[in-house]
This record gives C-alpha cells, sequence and structure tokens, in this order.
C-alpha cells in the first residue's frame, strides 16, 4: 500500500504582509512534520510575479514562484496573506488569478486582511469571515453580504479566514486535528508552548474605543465597570446611578450601539470570562461559575450551554486535552451539572 500523498498548501504573499502570521501558519504544518516524522504537509510560496514580496517587517521569504507556475491540481488550498495598506496591495490579475482558483474548486484562505481580497474578489458574499480588529468595521461596511465575525478566525465550507498576530496558528491547527487528529495538534501546541489550541468561539479582543471613538463616555465607562466587576455583579440601576444616567438612557445607549440590552452584554463579558478560566485554569467548574457572578452551577452550566452551544466540562475536555483538572473539585462539579442541569434557577440577576 503506498504512502498517502502530503497535504499541499500554497501562500500568496502581496505586498507589507504580516510575517508573524504567516510563519506562524507555516510554524504548524512544520511542526505537525516534525513530531510525526512524516512529510504530512507541503506548502510553497506564491507571488503575483514570482519576484519575493517585502512583508511589512522589511524581511523576503525565498524561494517564491509565480502564479502561473502554482498548479492547483490537488492543491488543498491557497491562503492570501494579508497586512498593512491591503487597499493597495493588488491588481486586477490579483482578483482574476483568486476567481481562476475558486473555479477549479480549490478551498482559498487567509491570513489578517487577506480576507479584503477574497470579499473585493466577491468570493467571500453568503460566507462568514474575520479580518484584524481595525478593518472589522469597514468590512462590514463596504461588504455587506460578508457575514464579518469578531472571532480569531472563522471556517466555512471552503472558505477559512485569521484575523491575525498567532491566530494562524490556532487556525492551521484545527486542519492538522482534522487531517492527523486532535493529538497530534495538541503536540503541535505543547511544542510551541501555547497554553491551549484557541478554537472558533475565541474572539479577538476589540477595544471599545475604537467603536464607539469618544463620542459615547457613558457607555464605555458603563462597560469599563462591568468588566472590573465581574464577580460580584452590578444592578443595571446601581450601574445607570454610578455612570450619571438614568436606567432608560442606558438601555438605549447600549441598544444603539452595542445592538444589544446591557444585561445580555453584561453576560456575555462573564461567559467568555468563564470559558477563559475553564480552557487556562484548574478550576473547578463551581469555583468557576462563583468567580464569575453566576449563582449556582447548573445556572452556570445552563447560560454557557445556550451561549456556546456546549457544557462547560465537555468545553473542557473537548478543548484542553491533557489539562491536569483536580480530580475532586471536577467530581463535585459534575455531580452537581448532571443532576440540576435542568432545573431552572431560582435566581436571575439579568432579569
Amino acid at each position: 500500500m503506498s504512502e498517502e500523498k502530503p497535504i499541499r498548501y500554497a501562500f500568496l504573499q502581496l505586498p507589507n504582509y504580516s510575517m508573524v502570521t504567516f510563519s506562524s501558519a507555516v510554524a504548524s504544518l512544520r511542526g505537525a512534520n516534525y513530531i510525526s516524522k512524516k512529510d504530512l504537509y507541503q506548502w510553497q510560496v506564491v507571488s503575483m510575479d514570482g519576484a519575493p514580496v517585502t512583508a511589512s517587517v522589511g524581511f523576503e521569504v525565498t524561494p517564491v514562484i509565480s502564479i502561473n507556475e502554482l498548479n492547483l491540481n490537488n492543491l488543498e488550498a491557497l491562503i492570501i496573506c494579508g497586512g498593512t495598506h491591503i487597499d493597495r496591495a493588488y491588481d486586477k490579475s490579483t482578483l482574476a488569478f483568486l476567481r481562476k482558483a475558486a473555479n477549479a474548486k480549490v478551498r482559498l484562505g487567509s491570513t489578517c486582511t487577506g480576507s479584503y481580497l477574497l470579499a473585493i474578489a466577491g468570493l467571500l458574499d453568503g460566507y462568514k469571515a474575520t479580518i484584524h480588529w481595525e478593518n472589522i468595521a469597514s468590512m462590514r461596511e463596504e461588504f455587506p453580504n460578508v457575514q464579518m465575525s469578531s472571532n480569531l478566525f472563522a471556517i466555512d465550507r471552503d472558505r477559512f479566514t485569521c484575523s491575525g498576530g498567532n491566530s494562524s496558528l490556532d487556525m492551521m491547527l484545527q486542519f492538522v486535528s482534522h487531517h492527523h487528529g486532535p493529538e497530534l495538534a495538541a503536540a503541535v501546541s505543547e511544542m510551541f508552548i501555547m497554553e491551549r489550541i484557541r478554537d472558533h468561539h475565541d474572539t479577538q479582543r476589540i477595544p471599545l474605543r475604537l467603536h464607539l471613538g469618544n463620542s459615547q463616555p457613558k457607555l464605555i465607562e458603563a462597560v469599563a465597570l462591568m468588566e472590573a466587576n465581574l464577580e460580584e455583579t452590578i444592578s443595571l440601576d446601581d450601574l445607570a446611578q454610578y455612570v450619571g444616567v438614568s436606567r432608560r438612557q442606558l438601555e438605549r445607549l447600549f441598544q444603539k450601539h452595542l445592538k444589544c440590552v446591557p444585561s445580555r452584554y453584561y453576560l456575555e463579558l462573564r461567559l467568555n470570562r468563564a470559558r477563559q478560566l475553564l480552557l487556562q485554569t484548574n478550576l473547578s467548574i463551581i469555583d468557576v461559575s462563583l468567580a464569575c457572578g453566576f449563582v449556582s452551577a447548573p445556572h452556570f452550566s445552563k447560560c454557557y450551554r445556550d451561549f456556546f452551544g456546549i457544557p462547560p466540562r465537555e468545553e473542557r475536555r473537548r478543548f484542553s486535552p491533557g489539562q491536569s483538572v483536580r480530580a475532586a473539585q471536577e467530581s463535585v462539579s459534575e455531580v452537581i451539572e448532571s443532576d440540576f442541569a435542568d432545573i431552572d434557577p431560582s435566581f436571575n440577576p439579568f432579569e
């Protein structure tokens, strides 16, 4: 029986591309080869004309082939590597090449701002996608048919995009896990001294001031108070009093600028914090729930499952292989959850 052929990726570098995002993506593939001691993956660096492209840090990667030399047959995916000044980093021939690859049924991905090119080529319409947080607002405005997300990365059918930085490492490790199993992906993660492999639920940390500018100081102050009081929550009436507005005014500000009611925003802050504690610490589920302001483990479990689509103890097992959670604490948490998970909480501070 012949050995399975390596999975091939091609990286199309654009002027001023993000070197850290590109190298993180390649490093995941190289790590899989190194640990498995097999040629599981192959990759090529591509530019439009075959000449090396300068990254935003001033470096170049060689060797590089031109798009005309790239064999699209049996290519797993073409990944567009973006960076700064993405609006100046392409021409008509670049977009034509992307459409040609799409017509050839090649999967298309991007790093950092590369999703802008996929969008402007019309190749992200109807897809969920992401981009670096600095560009999310303009992408939503310019491409209303693209389902823009603030997540670290998005994988939607034959398109995948990531936000920048080392998010490409997490994204590519999802593919390593899919192709060759979660154990290999976890081993690569450990080799790169990662606490865990982040998944598509993880969001970028987007400064609220970027969304609102300086025009909504009361709203920014209210959110800052929420973030500072996740364990002992503040009532909405007290929150409004602290920032000097009425409760109704506060609700209007949240609805207008954040598209949700204050209680929902506060709940999501607490659930996202809970997820960080679940995946990055050995705290029991009971302790996590208390640290994030929930009155009981069953209430926390229900809210968590409703928001993330998975119970907290299953989330920890699924996305934190090898994490040594204290058995005694965890067993208590599991008993409580299994016995009472379907019971409605007697007290909900957000209703």
